[in-house]
């Protein structure tokens, strides 16, 4: 297994842990009209997902750094074509 191999799935791992991690967080949204009847059940379901909320996207932010240390060609291409999404988001 070469380098290359080993930092692709590196990389496929921490963005499926993204994807599994960020579902969890979709999936509280989705069901938040149909659980939450009042405001004290709808807090009580939004602070399930507080302390990991941010936590989530630091899996999104390695992933790219991942992506940036190990294929820059890959980053420059991805990203140079989501300039303006990117730069409008920040």
């Amino acid at each position: 297994m070469d380098l290359n191999t080993v930092w692709f799935i590196l990389i496929m791992v921490l963005f499926i842990g993204f994807f599994l991690l960020e579902g969890f967080d979709y999936g509280v949204g989705i069901l938040l009209p149909f659980l939450g009847r009042d405001d004290a059940d709808r807090r009580v379901i939004i602070n399930t997902i507080g302390p990991f909320w941010d936590g989530n996207e630091v899996w999104l932010i390695t992933a790219g750094g991942a992506m940036f240390a190990a294929f820059p060609h890959w980053y420059a291409t991805l990203f140079s074509g989501f300039y303006l999404p990117l730069l409008l988001i920040l």
